[in-house]
């Protein structure tokens, strides 16, 4: 019996761990991506000799990916290397630094020394958070696709720890009283693109997954997991075809039975599996008539994240900075809530910067660095009109990080430079609305009410990514492709018992 046909649509993360996951078990998986290269926003930039990673910059929680490499019959660590950064990040406040570190006595005392008071709250939110991220990893581990899964005992067992009715920051303030600290505990709800005073209290295990499992750096950078993947699937002999759009799912009787490429070749397959950014694909890859639950109307009626402002940049030096520093705004509550509620461009934002060059020397020539910049804005339904306003956006940024950073200076240094907006992301990266983090993740847009990973609208359609059951963040794309694989190898088996 010939093995079946998996056509991936999209060679991001997702994507190359659910192809991996597959192809290892005997399926034919050919992944198809529009780029020149693997990765999507886990890919990596090249410019003149200064390496950047496009997207995310740190992986935690690294036993997931460990897991679906063991599941593949391979070991991560025989195609990356992993450094663990300690400490974690530079937070920068308005009058002083903070440096928060995975040692739990050593944190203690860091607390202690510059929030005293609030020690005690630290070790009660790692045991309080510890039982929350206990009872809800069983959930973010299965399929949430239909209403009984409500019933399931994990799903019950996890309801007392979804905080219902508390913002993630009310969760924090049960610990801490300094602001500063609530914040350190809670930036994380940037990750998901949302305010820590809308994110649900849930989303606690954030910070704490980082406190517990620590943030760690491949060499080369982020790009490297999407290339390990790649490498793992032509090991064993899937296809791989870059530069290689599609147009259109095929639909026939509400099924998928393959693609048509933007150059007009169809191909045939078994199951399909979306790794696109899932509203860009939703009202891209279908006629709307074959969509009955996500057609454009419900698309139009979500909630979507913030978007991201980069600036990448290759330096003729080096500054004595830590791998990761995070400058918040003064006013932080009012930038988040510009981000993403009134949809304004801060004059005071908040910053992030990843100095990968202090860890790893392969990221730019000797003696030189490469820089990245990210700062949070709005997503494109603000109507900022980015070509107006990227030049004196960038000069703002370098103003606050030459001000309020190790990086002085950092002008006179600049040997290469790309910026990438909102626009950008939605125009040449396909990212819909340029919301960079996907569908919020409210409780109304999340488990049974997100997009499923077998997707309603279409029979032999899967999801993968961000838009699907768990959401965006590495780790839960990692496992939306573990449990939409899990899913289709289930079929496989019931198929073949009934015959």
């Amino acid at each position: 019996m010939a093995a079946k046909h998996i056509i991936v649509i999209g060679g991001g993360p997702g994507g190359l761990a659910a192809g991996m996951l597959l192809q290892s078990k005997g399926f034919q998986v050919t992944v198809l991506e529009k780029q020149p290269y693997v990765g999507g926003r886990t890919s990596r930039i090249v410019r003149d000799g200064y390496v950047f990673d496009r997207g995310p910059t740190f992986l935690n929680m690294p036993h997931i990916l460990e897991e679906a490499f063991q599941e593949s019959r391979k070991n991560l660590h025989d195609y990356v290397t992993l450094k663990k950064i300690e400490p974690m990040y530079e937070l920068v406040f308005n009058n002083m630094s903070f440096f928060p570190t995975t040692d739990k006595q050593e944190m203690y005392n860091r607390i202690k020394q510059q929030f005293p008071g609030d020690e005690e709250g630290y070790y009660a939110f790692m045991e309080g958070t510890k039982k929350r991220f206990d009872k809800l990893m069983p959930i973010l581990q299965n399929t949430h696709g239909q209403w009984r899964d409500y019933l399931r005992l994990r799903t019950l067992k996890a309801v007392p720890q979804l905080a219902l009715g508390k913002s993630l920051y009310d969760v924090l303030s049960d610990y801490f009283t300094d602001e500063r600290l609530k914040l350190t505990f809670t930036f994380q709800s940037k990750y998901l693109g949302m305010s820590p005073w809308n994110c649900p209290g849930a989303f606690s295990i954030l910070s704490y997954m980082e406190y517990e499992y620590g943030v760690f750096h491949p060499l080369g950078g982020m790009n490297q997991l999407s290339e390990a993947m790649a490498r793992a699937i032509r090991e064993d002999g899937g296809t791989i075809h870059t530069g290689t759009g599609v147009k259109r799912v095929i639909v026939e009787n509400g099924r998928a039975s393959g693609v048509e490429l933007e150059s007009g070749e169809e191909m045939q397959a078994d199951e399909v599996i979306i790794n696109a950014d899932f509203a860009h694909a939703a009202s891209t890859l279908f006629e709307q008539k074959d969509l009955k639950k996500w057609n454009q109307k419900k698309l139009d009626s979500m909630e979507y994240s913030c978007s991201t402002f980069m600036l990448y940049l290759g330096l003729d030096t080096t500054y004595d900075a830590p791998h990761h520093t995070i400058v918040f705004a003064d006013d932080y509550k009012q930038n988040v809530e510009e981000i993403t509620g009134t949809k304004l461009l801060s004059k005071d934002p908040s910053i992030y910067v990843q100095n990968g060059s202090v860890t790893d020397e392969s990221l730019a020539p000797e003696g030189h660095s490469a820089l990245y910049i990210l700062v949070p804005v709005p997503n494109n339904l603000s109507g900022i009109n980015w070509e107006d306003e990227k030049e004196r956006f960038r000069d703002l940024a370098l103003d606050i990080l030459e001000k309020r950073t190790a990086f002085k200076g950092i002008r006179e240094h600049i040997v290469t430079e790309m910026i990438t907006t909102p626009k950008d992301w939605e125009e040449s990266y396909f990212v819909y609305n340029g919301a960079t983090f996907n569908l919020a993740h409210s409780l109304d847009q999340m488990m049974y009410f997100r997009p499923h990973n077998k997707f309603e609208d279409i029979e032999n359609c899967w999801l993968v990514g961000g838009g699907t059951h768990p959401g965006s963040g590495l780790p839960t794309i990692i496992q939306s492709a573990r449990i939409t694989a899990g899913e289709i190898k289930r079929g496989e088996r019931q198929g073949r018992k009934a015959e």
